[in-house]
């Protein structure tokens, strides 16, 4: 059974779900339209026809001169990807590299993913990485705009952004409900309602929660979450909304670190998938709170003006520990155990405004975008030890028996910690100029003042650039169905390392390069995306030679030529024949200037989602979910003297893998709905990440099912 969506967008924005076919809408005028904007957009299965996290211009995938995924809520609902980790696992060209329970780095192209948005809005990740997670709920969908996103972010990397779509109130009265059980005790329900008090305010709200054990020793984690938006239109030409999330995580027996892959003859450990580092008193809990205020006027016809402010607050209090060493093969001695306390407090607020349109020259219609941004971060952290009762490094006899029963420590020792506070101005514009008939050229950039001002466990964090970051691109229409295009884009980060003159060494430069073909097939039901990319990153610090035998505080750098990857991209995305929705992504690149993240990182990965209707038993579906990866290595040093093969490097290597889930559906009737779900149904046994030099095993066989209601 399949069910269409028609989506209108309320300046770039605002989508409010409408219950008559996409091709009545399209035939309507404005004067039949009392809403602020015309535009608008839809999902039909997996695919998804627009985006707007590139350049906050509405435009079909195939006219975004850059690469461009979707990940549905049809893909969401299917396969169960309530988690942003389990999500991304499915994005073209996007790897999770989950080094701990709780704390997860993302690359692509070879760099770290830093900058995640919603709505187009958003700071890169103050540590690089995500502690917790988030959960897919409140989200409509996930753009993952790959490569430099020069006119949207600036700061950060040349990898990807992550942009989340929350979901917004519809135009009627609905509620849906949904409950899963499933191994490891897990239990979630969520609901999800939206409200039209009249033709003046609408509401959303969405509520989750989530209770799981795990197959970790001691691991469980508790998830609720939080969320309403609340729309106004105060008239035919101004809407302004408000809205809030709540996060709460609290995990415990959460690993801080992971597992010693060798042993001190260089062997590999191979631990049971269960085996945990953690102590039974660990434990991290990660309460966020996000508000936006977003205020929509149209200006004319043609014009129309965006205003947001977004605040989000993080507060962590966690009770962690570690474990380091080397074992012995024969007695599994070696090990040490590490407790800390950890606290956290961060403020985000973001400032954004900017007007959008189209206007005519020369003949023809063209578009622009132009704004202001301004954005702030403030952060605090404190770590503690016990560095006196002699509980903060207890030894760890065998982790193949440990059951986690370390003494509480008494941590009040060697306090450390943050005060950091970064401030970011910015200014950007693009055009979209329709030169000739098929041939579209995009131009502009943005202007970013970036400054840092703290101290964070002992080092100087003060630091201020400033940069340009042009973009450009070009899409011809080769054929009504096939677009070519081509693009280039920038990222910096400023360094607050010094070179020899005492100096601030200039920014680190992230540039962008691709070209590619899109091509819409089976009448616009389906797109395919085919990429090759070229991204360089320059002028990272490295410690000047010269003085190499000076103390860390007298030491200096210079900008080296940095790291490097270029490789292609094929994304599939849309119903390729009838009843079957397809996602299918499939990524192959080199990485060249440091063989440390060339060996941990997968050079290629395919991600392919599939689920059939089966016309012959109406409303029953099968699916397919298959994440596959090549191998990846580690070098870990050498064997120490002492053993017969002493200075033999230790390489640590996870093979090729394949984690493959399925998925039965049933739509019970027009409103209930019954999924079943079989995740890693190979069993198979893998290090989640060689990232970091310890690593764990990722999740055995599992099993869920959940019960949809909608009324």
């Amino acid at each position: 059974m399949n069910t269409k969506y028609t989506l209108q967008t309320l300046c770039l924005s605002s989508l409010f779900i409408l219950n008559i076919p996409f091709d009545a809408v399209a035939e309507l005028d404005d004067s039949d339209i009392e809403k602020i904007i015309v535009t608008g957009s839809y999902l039909q299965g997996y695919n998804a026809h627009s985006a707007s996290g590139a350049s906050r211009m509405e435009l079909a995938i195939r006219d975004i001169p850059q690469s461009v995924s979707v990940i549905s809520n049809a893909q969401i609902q299917d396969f169960q990807l309530t988690d942003i980790n389990v999500a991304l696992d499915t994005a073209t060209g996007v790897n999770v590299e989950r080094i701990e329970t709780d704390r997860t780095y993302y690359t692509a192209r070879g760099f770290d993913i830093t900058n995640f948005q919603i709505d187009g809005i958003g700071l890169p990740l103050q540590s690089g990485n995500n502690h917790a997670g988030d959960d897919t709920a409140v989200y409509d969908r996930i753009e993952i705009i790959r490569g430099a996103n020069g006119l949207m972010t600036g700061v950060g990397n040349p990898s990807a952004t992550v942009n989340y779509i929350r979901k917004r109130p519809g135009n009627s009265n609905d509620l849906q409900l949904r409950g899963t059980i499933g191994d490891d005790e897990l239990y979630r329900i969520e609901a999800d309602g939206s409200y039209q008090f009249n033709n003046t305010f609408s509401a959303r709200a969405v509520l989750v929660n989530q209770d799981q054990e795990s197959y970790l020793d001691r691991y469980s984690r508790k998830n609720q979450v939080a969320y309403v938006f609340v729309n106004a239109n105060l008239s035919d030409t101004t809407e302004l909304s408000f809205s809030h999330m709540y996060n709460n995580s609290d995990a415990n027996g959460n690993l801080w670190g992971a597992l010693p892959l060798f042993y001190t003859d260089g062997t590999p450990t191979n631990y049971a998938r269960s085996t945990s580092t953690s102590a039974d008193w660990s434990n991290w809990q990660v309460v966020t709170n996000n508000s936006v205020l977003e205020l929509n006027h149209q200006l004319s016809t043609d014009w129309r003006l965006r205003a947001t402010y977004s605040q989000k607050r993080t507060d962590e209090d966690s009770e962690l520990f570690y474990v380091f060493g080397t074992p012995d093969r024969e007695t599994e001695l070696g090990l040490t155990g590490y407790a800390s306390e950890y606290l956290l407090d961060d403020k985000h607020d973001l400032y954004d405004v900017y007007i959008d349109g189209n206007f005519s020259l020369f003949g023809r219609e063209h578009q622009l975008v132009a704004g202001l941004n301004y954005s702030s971060l403030s952060y605090t952290d404190r770590s503690l030890y016990d560095f006196s009762t002699g509980n903060g490094f207890p030894p760890i006899e065998n982790l193949n028996t440990w059951q986690g029963n370390a003494v509480f420590p008494t941590l009040t020792d060697g306090e450390s910690g943050s005060d950091v506070e970064q401030k970011q101005k910015a200014v950007y514009f693009t055009g979209r100029f329709n030169i000739i008939d098929g041939l579209y050229v995009m131009a502009g950039g943005r202007y970013n003042d970036w400054e840092a001002q703290g101290e964070s466990y002992g080092v100087d964090r003060d630091v201020s650039d400033s940069d340009f970051i042009p973009y450009a691109g070009i899409v011809y229409a080769i054929t009504e169905d096939i677009n070519a295009y081509a693009s280039y884009t920038e990222t910096f980060q400023a360094q607050n390392e010094l070179d020899i003159n005492n100096e601030q060494l200039d920014p680190v430069v992230g540039k962008s390069q691709e070209v590619g073909l899109k091509v819409s097939i089976f009448d616009d039901a389906a797109v395919v995306s085919l990429t090759y990319f070229d991204v360089q990153q320059t002028n990272l610090a490295i410690l000047d030679p010269s003085t190499s035998a000076l103390p860390p505080t007298e030491q200096r750098f210079v900008g080296s030529e940095g790291i490097s990857s270029h490789g292609f991209e094929m994304d599939i995305a849309g119903e390729v024949i009838d009843n079957l929705n397809l996602s299918l992504g499939i990524t192959d690149f080199t990485i060249t200037g440091e063989q440390l993240v060339a060996d941990y990182t997968p050079n290629t990965m395919v991600k392919l989602g599939a689920v059939y209707d089966l016309v012959q038993l109406e409303g029953l579906s099968i699916g397919l979910n298959v994440c596959w990866q090549s191998d990846i290595s580690r070098n870990q040093g050498a064997v120490a003297e002492g053993f017969a093969n002493a200075g033999q490097d230790i390489i640590t290597r996870q093979e090729a893998y394949a984690i493959t889930d399925l998925l039965v559906k049933y739509q019970i009737n027009e409103d209930i709905a019954l999924n079943f779900n079989v995740f890693n149904v190979s069993d198979e046994k893998y290090l989640t990440s060689l990232y970091w030099a310890q690593s764990f095993y990722g999740a055995p066989r599992r099993f869920s099912a959940t019960l949809s209601w909608a009324f």
